[in-house]
C-alpha cells in the first residue's frame, strides 16, 4: 500500500445497521448487473472499493488482461466514486495501487466543435443512476444524450458509444494527458478508420525509467472528418502531431442516420506491428466480446464453490475473488513477443509473459491465492519474474510494464518465488529460480541496474540487521531500505527462512544452514528495555522514541504492528516476549479484544481503522495495510485458536458490498485475497512456505475447483454447517474424515486431501491448544 464487509454471515442488528450507513448496498445507486440464478458475475459489484482510497477501477477487463478499459475522473488513480466528471476511458488501469500510474489513451465521445484540449475542461457529466459495471463491461450516460459502452479481451478494449443524431459525433483520443506524467506522444490518423499513437511515459510514486505503449484504434465506420491538437491548438484535417504535453486526435461521425459507432483499440508495450498483431486477433465485435469475457468471468469465479450465507456475504466474498484475479496483467502480444527488462524485444516461448509486480502486497495473500485456484497462470507468472532477473540482471521489486520503480522495501520476490516452488510451479526451473534467490539474497544490484533489491545488505550480513539511516543519500529513485532499517530488517530474515527451506529442499545444505541462521536476525532489533522491535543506527544504538507506538524505521506501520512479523519464528518471538501468557496479554491489548467481543464491527470500524493513509502514530491493529495482514492469526501459535476466529470475523466485517467496501488500498488484489482466504478459513500463515493457518468459515460449505496438474484430488472442501456470529467456534475437526487437532494445514496436505470438517459450537472449546497443534518454526 501506499499513499503516496464483507459482513459476517448472519451479523447483528447492530453491526448491519452500521454497515448499511458505512457502505452497505443501500448507498450504490450505480449498479452491478441482476444476478440470475447460478450467475456468479451478477453477484460481482465492481463499484467496491472505488470510494475511500481503495483505489479500484469500475471498468471492463478479462481475467488477468493486459487492457482494463475504464472511466477516469480526475482522481490520481482513475475513477473517484464521489466524482461526476468523466475525463475519458482509458486502456490501462492497477487496481488499488495507491499512486498515479497507466490511465494511457483516455477516449471520450463528443457532441459539436472540438474546442478544448484539456480533458479536465472537456470531461462529460454523468450519474451514478445511469451507471452500470459487470465483470468484463460497463455503461454510463454522458451529457449531451451520449451513452458509453465498454467491453475487453486480453489484448484489446471495445468501445460502443451511441450518440444523438448529429453531424457532429466526435470521439477524442487524448495521447498527451494520462495518470502518469507522459514523457512523449505521437498520435496519428493512419486512414478513414484508424488512429495509431505511441505513448511515452513515466513515474510511480516517484520517477521511474520510461516506458512506451504502443496503440492502435480501429472503428467500424469511415470518419466524416478528423483533426488534432497540440497544446490549446486545434487543428482541423490534420493526420499527425507530436508534443511533450497534451496532444491528440480526434474523429467525427455523421450519427443523423445511424446513431451507433464502435471502436476497438489494441495496445502493446513492444511495437506498432505488435498492437496491430492483437487487433488482429481479438476484434471480434462488441457484443460478442462482451459475452466472452463475461464467460471468462464466469468460469473463474466458478473456482469457487459457496454454499450458506446471506446475499451480502456472496456479493462481498464474489467481488473480491474477481479483484484476486485482475492482476498481475499479460504482457506479451498474440505472438508472443514482450518487452523485456534490458528494453529489448524477446518471445515468451511455452509460457505466456506476465508484469506489473506489487510484490511487497502480492506475496503475503495474492500469490498464494492464485497459486490454489490458477497454478497454470501462477507458473508463468513465476517464469516472468525469472525472466526479468534473466534480461534486467535482477529481481524486481516493484515492477510495473517494463520498468523498476523500487516502490517499497525489504524482500518481497523471494518468497513470492519461493511460495511458487512450494505449489510446484517451478517444475524444470527450481535451480534457475534458487541461482536468481540466492544472488539476491546475498547480494546488491549494481550501481548500472535500475534496482535498488536489498540495498541495505551489505550491513545485514555484517551486522545482523539494516540500520536506520533516513537521510542517506538514494542513488536511484524509488524507496530505501535504509529509510525502513527495522522493517528491512524483519523481511529480510523472513525472506531467508523461507529460501532456507528452498535451499534444504534442492539439497544446498551449506546455503540452507546460512540462510536459517539470517532467519533469526529479528533477534538482533529486539530491545529488552521496551519488550519490542526497534530500528538502530549505523552505530548500532537504538533510534528513535522507546514509545513503540511512536517508533521511527517501520514502513507504513510501527513497532506495535511489525512484531507479529516473524512468521518463520512464531515459537521463539513468542519466548522473546515472555512467553504465551505475555504474548496474548499483547496480543489482546493490540486487538482491543475486550471491546471487540462487545461490538466486533464498531471496534473494527473506530478504534482499528482511522483513515487509509494513516498508518503512523498507532498501538492498535491496523487491517487496512499488508505488514497487519497475518497479524490475527498469531493466536494459532499462542493456544488461543478462537480468537483469531473472532478477530478475523471483526475485520471481515470491514469488507462490504458498496463502494466503500474496501480496507484502504486492494493492492492488486492483495486486501480481497485476504477477503477470500480468510473467508474460507484456511490462510497462508508462513508467506513463502506451504503453510496454511485454520479458522472458522463464513461460509456452511466452502468448494475448492482445483487444477489436478497439481492438485490430484481435483477439489477441496472446507465444511461448518451451521457457521455463523455466533456459532464459530471450532469444537473439532477432520481431514478427509480422521480427527485433526492441528491449527495449519501444508500445501502437500491440500494435494493428498479432499476435504476439511469443522464443527462449531457458540464457545470455545479445547482444539488447537496444545503448543503441538501450532505450526512449528522453519529451520
Amino acid at each position: 500500500m501506499r499513499w503516496t464487509g464483507h459482513l459476517g454471515p448472519r451479523v447483528g442488528a447492530a453491526a448491519l445497521a452500521l454497515v448499511a450507513v458505512l457502505g452497505g448496498t443501500a448507498l450504490v445507486p450505480a449498479r452491478p448487473a441482476a444476478a440470475a440464478k447460478d450467475d456468479l458475475t451478477g453477484l460481482v459489484n465492481p463499484f467496491i472499493g472505488t470510494q475511500n482510497e481503495g483505489n479500484t477501477f469500475p471498468g471492463a477487463a478479462v481475467p488477468f488482461g493486459m487492457v482494463q478499459l475504464s472511466p477516469d475522473t480526475g482522481h490520481f488513480t482513475g475513477y473517484d466514486y464521489k466524482h461526476n466528471r468523466i475525463r475519458g476511458f482509458s486502456t490501462v488501469h492497477l487496481s488499488g495501487v495507491g499512486c498515479r500510474i497507466g490511465g494511457d489513451l483516455p477516449v471520450l465521445p463528443t457532441t459539436g466543435e472540438v474546442t478544448q484540449t484539456d480533458n479536465a475542461r472537456y470531461a462529460a457529466t454523468f450519474s451514478h443512476r445511469d451507471e452500470t459495471a459487470r465483470p468484463g463491461y460497463y455503461r454510463v450516460g454522458l451529457s449531451g444524450g451520449i451513452t458509453a459502452e465498454l467491453t475487453a479481451t486480453a489484448r484489446t478494449g471495445h468501445q460502443r458509444y451511441t450518440f444523438p443524431a448529429t453531424d457532429k459525433a466526435n470521439v477524442l483520443l487524448n495521447t498527451g494527458q494520462s495518470l502518469h506524467r507522459t514523457v512523449s506522444t505521437t498520435v496519428e490518423v493512419v486512414d478513414s478508420r484508424t488512429v495509431r499513437s505511441v505513448i511515452t511515459g513515466r513515474g510511480f510514486c516517484q520517477d521511474t525509467r520510461p516506458y512506451t505503449v504502443h496503440t492502435l484504434t480501429r472503428f467500424d465506420r469511415p470518419f466524416a472528418a478528423h483533426g488534432t491538437w497540440k497544446d490549446d491548438k486545434v487543428t482541423a484535417g490534420s493526420r499527425t502531431s507530436t508534443g511533450t504535453g497534451r496532444n491528440g486526435a480526434w474523429v467525427r461521425f455523421d450519427t443523423t442516420a445511424d446513431r451507433t459507432v464502435e471502436a476497438t483499440t489494441a495496445i502493446s508495450y513492444v511495437d506498432a506491428g505488435g498492437a496491430a498483431a492483437n487487433l488482429g486477433a481479438e476484434d471480434g465485435g462488441f457484443d460478442r466480446t462482451e459475452r466472452a469475457a463475461r464467460a471468462a468471468w464466469e468460469r473463474r469465479l466458478a473456482g469457487v464453490g459457496t454454499r450458506g450465507g446471506t446475499a451480502t456475504l456472496r456479493r462481498t466474498f464474489y467481488s473480491s475473488l474477481y479483484r484476486s484475479f485482475l492482476a498481475p496483467n499479460i504482457g506479451s502480444d498474440v505472438d508472443g513477443r514482450y518487452t523485456g527488462w534490458d528494453h529489448k524485444p524477446h518471445r515468451a516461448e511455452g509460457f505466456t509473459y506476465y508484469q506489473n509486480w506489487s510484490l511487497w502486497d502480492t506475496y503475503r495473500t495474492q500469490a498464494q491465492l492464485l497459486a490454489l485456484l490458477a497454478p497454470r497462470e501462477s507458473r508463468d507468472m513465476a517464469l516472468s519474474v525469472l525472466r526479468v532477473d534473466a534480461e534486467g540482471g535482477w529481481l524486481p521489486k516493484w515492477g510495473y510494464g517494463t520498468v523498476e520503480t523500487n516502490i517499497m522495501t525489504g524482500d518481497p520476490v523471494t518468497p513470492f518465488l519461493t511460495n511458487a516452488y512450494q505449489h510446484g510451479l517451478l517444475a524444470g526451473h527450481e535451480e534457475e529460480a534458487y541461482r536468481a534467490l540466492r544472488k539476491n539474497a546475498d547480494g546488491v544490484p549494481p550501481a548500472d541496474s535500475p534496482g535498488v533489491g536489498r540495498d541495505g545488505n551489505a550491513q545485514y550480513l555484517k551486522n545482523g540487521y539494516v540500520p536506520y539511516q533516513p537521510d542517506r543519500p538514494r542513488p536511484k529513485p524509488g524507496d530505501s531500505d535504509f529509510q525502513q532499517g527495522a522493517s528491512a530488517t524483519l523481511e529480510y530474515a523472513l525472506a531467508d527462512a523461507a529460501l532456507a527451506r528452498m535451499a534444504e529442499d534442492l539439497g544446498h545444505r551449506s546455503d540452507a544452514r546460512r540462510f536459517a541462521a539470517r532467519s533469526r536476525n529479528y533477534r538482533k532489533i529486539y530491545d529488552p528495555s521496551t519488550g519490542f522491535f526497534r530500528a538502530r543506527g549505523a552505530d548500532g544504538a537504538f533510534a528513535g522514541p522507546a514509545d513503540p507506538a511512536k517508533s521511527v524505521g517501520f514502513h507504513e506501520g510501527t513497532a506495535w504492528q511489525y512484531q507479529w512479523l516473524v512468521p518463520q519464528d512464531l515459537p521463539g518471538m513468542v519466548r522473546l516476549i515472555g512467553g504465551r501468557r505475555a504474548a496474548n496479554t499483547r496480543l489482546d491489548s493490540f486487538f482491543a479484544y475486550d471491546r471487540l467481543l462487545k461490538d466486533p464491527a464498531r471496534t473494527a470500524r473506530e478504534v482499528w481503522v482511522h483513515g487509509p493513509y494513516d498508518y503512523y502514530n498507532a498501538d492498535k491493529y491496523n487491517p487496512q495495510n499488508e505488514p497487519d495482514l497475518i497479524a490475527p492469526y498469531t493466536y494459532l501459535s499462542t493456544g488461543r485458536p478462537w480468537q483469531t476466529t473472532d478477530v478475523v470475523h471483526a475485520a471481515l466485517t470491514l469488507f462490504t458490498d458498496g463502494p466503500t467496501g474496501m480496507t484502504g488500498n486492494d493492492d492488486l488484489g492483495t486486501m480481497s485475497a485476504w477477503m477470500v482466504l480468510s473467508a474460507i478459513g484456511v490462510y497462508p500463515v508462513q508467506p513463502g512456505v506451504d503453510v496454511w493457518g485454520l479458522s472458522t468459515p463464513v461460509f456452511d460449505r466452502v468448494d475448492l475447483r482445483l487444477d489436478r496438474r497439481w492438485y490430484p484430488k481435483g477439489r477441496f472442501t472446507v465444511t461448518a454447517p451451521g457457521t455463523s456470529d455466533t456459532e464459530r467456534y471450532v469444537r473439532s475437526a477432520r481431514l478427509d474424515g480422521d480427527a485433526y487437532g492441528r491449527t495449519y494445514l501444508t500445501t502437500e496436505q491440500l494435494r493428498k486431501n479432499s476435504r476439511l470438517d469443522f464443527t462449531v459450537g457458540d464457545s470455545p472449546s479445547g482444539w488447537g491448544t496444545e503448543e503441538s497443534a501450532a505450526a512449528p518454526a522453519i529451520g
